[in-house]
């Protein structure tokens, strides 16, 4: 997901509600796409396969909405046709059937974030099996997507995003028509994007992001000029990425992360692409102060190109 928690700010109040349970879903497995999922507990444990609903796609985004639900979007079937269909997950962690989507279908890992309170957007990502978009869409608090914005940044598909500073987000990473990038864009508490920040760290695509410590985000693994990679970046709660962090577990990409537990952080699965198997199942958990575990056993279907979002505040 490239995805992240929501946090809720009251009228009047400082304090916010994040979210306490995790989802994985979708993507891309040995025998082709996926639509299964997997939960994520509250102390970061995930658990086995859920059977399926709706389409299996793969490169789909994921993020919460509306305080604790959270949905998977986009993505491309087995022809690579991209799609924009929407499946929403409640409360409970339940995912629903397709739905029609908003906005151009996009594949090629489009990224979500939550801004505000109870609302999310969409952006980047392909249109066609060669482009690269900086279109966004805006998630209502009720799980629908809006119409098409006009694009701001870099085009670009493959990046990641997440929330910091309790009501805002960021999108970073990916790749560009002119190759790796390591720039990031600022998602105001509005859901307006901001223009082009100059990148910090390695440059590279199929990264996965997720929010720490109530309001601090983090940007990890991915391909860099030197294959895979396990680097990591820190994100302050101003927004401000830090250099690279050397990377703890197995290197690999195309995965994704969500936050769990209200302050801490997983990725999971991912592409390896190495003798021993090219997707993964294990995952590594993130402590409140962004500090990354070594691999934790993986639990249920391997897989990469998959989203992942935060849900539930009980």
């Amino acid at each position: 997901m490239f995805s992240n928690e929501l946090w809720q700010e009251p009228a009047g109040g400082s304090s916010y509600t994040p979210t306490t349970k995790g989802i994985f879903g979708y993507g891309l497995g040995a025998a082709g796409e996926l639509n299964l999922s997997n939960l994520v507990s509250t102390s970061g444990v995930v658990a086995a396969d859920v059977t399926g609903v709706g389409t299996a796609i793969k490169d789909r985004t994921a993020t919460t909405y509306g305080t604790d639900k959270a949905l998977f979007w986009g993505g491309s079937n087995g022809s690579a046709t991209r799609v924009n269909h929407t499946n929403l997950v409640n409360n409970s962690g339940v995912v629903a059937s397709d739905s029609t989507g908003g906005g151009t279908a996009r594949g090629d890992v489009p990224a979500a974030t939550t801004y505000g309170t109870g609302t999310a957007i969409i952006g980047y990502g392909s249109t066609s099996s060669s482009g690269h978009s900086n279109l966004s869409n805006l998630v209502s608090d009720s799980g629908a997507i809006a119409a098409d914005t006009t694009g701001v940044g870099t085009a670009r598909t493959l990046l990641a995003a997440a929330a910091y500073g309790e009501d805002k987000g960021i999108f970073g990473f990916g790749s560009s028509a002119g190759g790796y990038t390591a720039v990031t864009n600022l998602v105001s508490n509005s859901g307006v994007i901001g223009s082009d920040v100059s990148g910090v760290g390695s440059a590279r695509p199929w990264i996965g992001a997720c929010t720490y410590g109530d309001d601090k985000a983090i940007f990890a693994y991915g391909y860099s000029a030197s294959g895979r990679t396990a680097t990591t970046n820190l994100v302050s709660n101003s927004g401000v990425v830090a250099a690279d962090v050397t990377g703890v577990g197995t290197i690999r990409s195309y995965l994704s992360g969500c936050g769990y537990g209200t302050d801490k952080g997983i990725f999971a699965y991912g592409w390896r692409g190495d003798a021993v198997g090219f997707t993964a199942t294990m995952s590594n958990l993130i402590s409140n102060s962004g500090v990354m575990s070594t691999d934790v056993t993986g639990v249920g279907t391997s897989r990469r190109g998959f989203g992942a979002a935060g849900y539930s505040t009980a």
